[in-house]
């Protein structure tokens, strides 16, 4: 027989006993639709996370006093707690010491405030800024209308701003907000630009802050916050190009090492993060859920294999006579094992098939409830579908060979 032919006479087997296929399909289905679910959802959750994680851009890293991903323990937030703050002298150390960068920016945050033009006020959930004519550069966020920070606007401590574009679509929904002055924590601010709009599926803040001289932020906030504690200077370096980048915070280190008076045997008292570092960070967290997936869904399928396998021997005893008088009608034993090992393997696909559209159905879900863009992984689609098709080769290997050794005249004289 040719393969044409057993691989009908498979469909027809399968269609003949649609109950105990579809019976068998469930755990087929259910193990492939697990692991492509979660691996879909991080996908989702992944590329959505990369393309805000890399807001620093190809040649950009931060250095600053708090570690980048958290903390990961009580021990470790006490170390990051004794760190001395970052300076602008250290800015200004890098700026000058550092050869393989060009562009050195410095940041001071503080969080909860409002802004306020002619009766209307924002949200107390606005972030202010103090930063350098170098921010919008090094944090791949420009200035859309208007003009950015100058030089002069630090040196001399102006009171200007520029505000981020859901700012301006609240306070000036009609006018340009050009030129106008604001209140921002109820002083009084000339709007200079307005940032380009940049939303984030995070629900984070791009677009509700405002960014004005360093110096002016120094003179008004001074260097304590709050509570006390002293305020730390984010500083963004730009490297000359992505192949120095590695070069460049290596330099960086060595040059903020020696500026705050650190010793060759110990540690670092600041943190250099990048894009790539903050994805890494991202991928090793995802990687223990990945793997816990991987291994629930792996366990389904091979419970599912059983199944399968349980299923082929009551079909090969359901079909003795069948197979005997096929023999006796000249089928060789390898056509009669093709055929009960296509039986297994079509039906562990067929369940793969619908497992992976339901797991790609289930993971983007994530992206109906969410701002994340959709995702197909469809690597994960192919890995399914073979290691189905492993799945059904391993599992039908014994059924067909039990029925490829049957006795013909047994089989035909079985009742």
């Amino acid at each position: 027989m040719n393969p044409r032919e057993i691989l009908a006479m498979s469909f027809g087997a399968l269609l003949a006993n649609k109950l105990r296929s579809v019976l068998t399909l469930v755990g087929i289905v259910v193990g492939v639709a697990s692991i492509i679910a979660v691996m879909t959802a991080i996908s989702v959750i992944q590329v959505t996370m990369e393309h805000e994680m890399s807001v620093l851009g190809a040649q950009t890293f931060q250095v600053q006093k708090w570690p980048a991903g958290g903390f990961t323990s009580d021990a470790e937030r006490r170390r990051a707690m004794r760190r001395p703050p970052l300076t602008l002298a250290n800015a200004a150390a890098i700026r000058s010491q550092v050869s393989t960068v060009d562009i050195v920016g410095s940041e001071i945050w503080d969080f909860g405030f409002t802004a306020e033009y002619h009766g209307v006020t924002t949200n107390p959930n606005l972030s202010i800024v103090g930063g350098t004519p170098e921010y919008p550069q090094n944090n791949t966020h420009y200035v859309g209308l208007g003009r950015n920070l100058s030089p002069i606007d630090v040196r001399t401590g102006a009171k200007v701003v520029v505000i981020g574009h859901a700012i301006a679509q609240k306070l000036f929904p009609f006018v340009d907000p050009i030129e106008r002055d604001i209140l921002v924590d109820h002083r009084k601010y000339r709007v200079i630009g307005v940032f380009d709009e940049k939303k984030s599926a995070l629900g984070g803040s791009f677009d509700n802050y405002v960014l004005m001289p360093v110096t002016t932020f120094i003179d008004v906030y001074g260097l304590k916050d709050h509570q006390g504690f002293a305020r730390s200077v984010n500083i963004t370096v730009h490297a000359k190009s992505p192949e120095l980048m590695n070069e460049a915070i290596a330099q960086t280190r060595q040059v903020l090492r020696r500026d705050r008076g650190v010793k060759p045997a110990e540690p670092d008292n600041f943190d250099v993060y990048n894009s790539n570092s903050l994805i890494s960070q991202f991928n090793q967290m995802s990687l223990g859920v990945k793997l816990a997936s991987f291994v629930i869904g792996i366990i389904a399928l091979i419970v599912a294999g059983i199944g399968i396998m349980n299923i082929m021997l009551v079909a090969v005893t359901e079909r003795t006579r069948e197979i005997g008088l096929r023999k006796a009608l000249g089928a060789t034993r390898g056509s009669i094992r093709t055929q009960f090992l296509l039986e297994a393997v079509v039906l562990c696909n067929l369940g793969g098939v619908v497992g992976v559209a339901a797991g790609f159905a289930l993971g983007n879900s994530v992206a109906l409830f969410t701002k994340f863009a959709p995702h197909v992984p469809m690597q994960w689609a192919v890995f399914g579908l073979l290691f189905c098709s492993a799945v059904g080769v391993a599992f039908g290997l014994l059924p067909a060979i039990r029925a490829a050794h049957l006795d013909p005249i047994e089989a035909l004289r079985y009742e």
